[in-house]
């Protein structure tokens, strides 16, 4: 099986399976010197976990990170970093049922036409908990681009079909984002979810909604023009998350119906500030972008400005309601979803966008490196 490796230069390999021993990564090329500890890697994976009630899953893991090597005395030696977090509170009885059936809006078919085979528990490896490698990963990302000036930011803006209020509006509070269980900007609009992400919970059903994120502090000129791009990056990275269906950046789809003279983004001169570490080629002049419609990304390239993006989460697919499917056999079979599942995917999917987010970021910064004699 491919596909469990990311990046070029900081690259990311995760392994493990929902109901298995345990899961981790093991990530490559992360530069020798830098501080980092268990605890930096604990904090995210505990922002990861189930918890506060709400749409979260009743399946309660301490996903303790244990790292294997790539650490000495709080800094990384350069060699390859592994980490993991055994499974503890599997309960793989809740899938006896479904070992012949193929569940509506799951991977199970699609996996068994691929290899002929699959671990029915919980989904095995196309399970959300696959991500925790990836948290994993991108704390040590998120404590090298921390270094670089870069924070990274996410937020549940929709959920249920409630939208939370824009960024910059007077009524959008980052502080609230992790406050609440939803990881809504507003802590009256979160209230108004739960109330009704708990209505879908006794129906036996689910809810999709979005993530955005906001990226500040990064240079100008990283990704690659053509087939690099940061844009494309990025979207492949939130699109290998296995509930995401759509990404937008900056004003995304809505660019679709304005006319370019109140699209474009119109460079103005630069006002960073002294001792602002990114440096110029000869004789290009500091620019910012009057609006940052782009989402600080221009062909391909960050503009310097804020890199700003949304990723659409489609509904849980496992729900309690009574569904039609098929089984191993061809024949029409009824089902229900037994088991611990969350309701609305997109407040634990916060930490993992900003993982992925800091993922391809380390990548470019490193490669941008090589860019320059």
């Amino acid at each position: 099986m491919a596909g469990n490796s990311s990046g070029t230069i900081f690259r990311v390999t995760t392994f493990g399976e929902s109901h298995g021993p345990g899961l981790g990564c093991i990530v490559d090329g992360c530069p020798a010197g830098l501080p980092l500890d268990i605890e930096d890697i604990g904090r995210e994976l505990n922002r990861r976990r189930p918890g506060g009630g709400g749409p979260s899953t009743t399946r309660s893991e301490a996903d303790v990170p244990e790292i294997l090597s790539g650490i000495f005395e709080g800094k990384t030696l350069g060699t390859p970093i592994a980490i993991l977090v055994r499974n503890t509170n599997q309960r793989s009885g809740d899938y006896d049922k479904l070992k012949d059936l193929y569940r509506p809006g799951h991977a199970d078919w699609t996996w068994e036409a691929k290899y002929g085979f699959r671990d029915h528990r919980g989904g095995g490896r196309s399970s959300a908990r696959e991500t925790l490698g990836r948290v994993a990963a991108g704390a040590i990302a998120k404590a090298f681009l921390r270094v670089q000036g870069v924070t990274i930011r996410g937020w549940t803006s929709s959920a249920a079909g409630i939208d939370a209020p824009l960024f910059g509006e007077p009524n959008f509070d980052f502080d609230e984002v992790e406050k609440n269980p939803l990881r809504f900007p507003s802590r009256e609009l979160s209230e108004l979810v739960l109330q009704k992400a708990e209505r879908l919970r006794n129906e036996g059903d689910s809810a999709g909604g979005t993530v955005s994120c906001r990226v500040t502090g990064l240079k100008p000129g990283l990704g690659e023009p053509v087939f690099g791009k940061l844009d494309a990056r990025l979207a492949a990275a939130m699109l290998s998350l296995g509930a995401a269906k759509g990404i937008e950046f900056g004003s995304g789809f809505d660019a679709a119906y304005t006319q370019g003279s109140a699209n474009n983004d119109r460079p103005i001169p630069g006002r960073r500030t002294a001792g602002s570490t990114h440096t110029l080629p000869p004789g290009v002049p500091d620019l910012e972008y009057a609006a940052n419609n782009a989402g600080g990304v221009l062909g391909g390239i960050s503009t310097g400005m804020p890199l700003e993006f949304t990723v659409a989460f489609k509904p849980v697919p496992s729900i309690a309601k009574k569904q039609e499917t098929v089984d191993r056999q061809g024949n029409i079979r009824e089902l229900i979803i037994e088991g611990r599942h969350d309701v609305c995917v997109c407040p634990r999917a916060v930490p993992v966008v900003e993982a992925m987010t800091a993922l391809v970021l380390a990548d470019l910064v490193l490669l941008s490196r090589m860019d320059r004699a």
